[in-house]
């Protein structure tokens, strides 16, 4: 493993493990697959733990298996104030302290203010007194590092930047959002300041490896060095000295293991002109394709008429990477094996599912066109069926 130093020259590991997506055994987190691919990412040297308030399970999960596994001095735990659900003083002290007791410990390594999205959201804080509770929390030692996650435009991720002495941040950033969200302009911004930048959604969801359209495939596929979507994908990040941190998702010990072996081997600097060329040309066949641009975050859930938007966007968005046909193959799959999910059609056009949404999706609309094409007539009919005789 790697490690590039935070704002005080603590090394945080290249490679962080983002808790987000562990695998779930229905709505449960399966724990002892968690427990066993967190604790082979820490034995390979990750030391960076991301997760947050509203991940359901992570908080408390991550208390008990550094609890269990003695190694809470071992790494550096990041977490998140749900900054919008802030509406007094008084919250900030409940939520914080409630996440202590979740994580088991008595102080945070990283602070976020979770998900802004302007400037507004980080001065309607300040009103209620954050500034004063940060200075109070870190002079009592239960902070460590205070800094923002943030999902928005460059020009308002500047804005956000310079409003506060922060000690680090947190971005969306990939080969494919290079120049959009914070993009490399932020990216560099931060670090002009001497603020590390933690990369989450590096893979975008999976999507530049799962669903990745065929042309991109074949690309990867016969690009001499060898190297897995994941590789390429990672690689390009840490290629930039400007990049501290990149969080992964990761549910699978191979997973991990590829990972780690990544991590220990790159060099900011090393990409070559051909290594470029090939991002390019992958960036184009993706671009050609995508039809949504979801990450699969799932901010946007639960939907009130039981609608599983991401999985809808995830099939929709296979249709034109893949075949047609295996889309809406697995989108009839699912929700007709899924008692609780509703079709499209349900969609009441409400609206919450984009005031929650960080790539500010125009979800009601996508789905609409989304709804044509994964389940035409004959499609609809077929799931009528399948839960008529209680196929789940």
């Amino acid at each position: 493993m790697q490690y590039r130093n935070d704002r005080y020259g603590e090394p945080i590991s290249i490679l962080g493990f983002g808790c987000m997506r562990f695998t779930k055994e229905g709505n449960r987190i399966d724990v002892e697959k968690a427990e066993t691919e967190l604790m082979e990412a820490i034995r390979g040297g990750v030391n960076y733990l991301d997760t947050a308030y509203i991940y359901p399970g992570s908080e408390v999960l991550l208390g008990e298996i550094l609890t269990r596994n003695h190694c809470r001095g071992q790494v550096k735990l990041a977490t998140k104030l749900p900054q919008y659900l802030i509406k007094s003083e008084t919250a900030l002290d409940k939520y914080f302290t409630e996440q202590l007791s979740r994580l088991q410990t008595d102080y945070i390594d990283y602070y976020l203010m979770h998900m802004l999205t302007d400037v507004a959201a980080w001065e309607k804080l300040v009103r209620l007194g954050i500034k004063e509770w940060i200075a109070k929390k870190k002079e009592e030692g239960k902070i460590r590092n205070i800094g923002f996650s943030f999902h928005g435009n460059s020009e308002m991720f500047l804005k956000v930047l310079d409003a506060y002495d922060w000690d680090f941040c947190q971005i969306q950033y990939n080969y494919l959002d290079e120049n959009t969200q914070a993009g490399r302009v932020g990216l560099r911004a931060a670090a002009k300041k001497g603020i590390p930048v933690i990369i989450m959604e590096p893979l975008r969801g999976g999507k530049l490896v799962n669903l990745l359209p065929d042309g991109a495939k074949e690309l990867i596929k016969n690009e001499p060095k060898g190297r897995t979507p994941a590789e390429l994908a990672f690689r390009w990040l840490w290629d930039q000295p400007e990049v501290t941190c990149v969080l992964s998702g990761m549910n699978s010990i191979a997973m991990v293991r590829e990972n780690l072996k990544t991590a220990s081997e790159v060099e900011a600097g090393a990409f070559t002109e051909e290594d470029f060329t090939l991002i390019d040309a992958i960036k184009e066949e993706v671009q050609r394709t995508m039809k949504v641009g979801c990450t699969g975050c799932g901010y946007c859930m639960p939907c009130p008429k039981g609608i599983d938007i991401p999985t809808a966007f995830r099939c929709y968005n296979r249709m034109y990477a893949e075949q047609r046909g295996s889309g809406r193959h697995e989108y009839l799959q699912i929700i007709a094996l899924q008692k609780e999910m509703s079709l499209i059609s349900s969609c009441a056009k409400c609206g919450k599912c984009e005031i929650h949404c960080p790539q500010h999706i125009e979800i009601r609309k996508m789905l609409k066109e989304a709804e044509k094409d994964l389940t035409p007539w004959y499609y609809e009919i077929g799931i009528k069926i399948m839960r008529l005789f209680k196929f789940w």
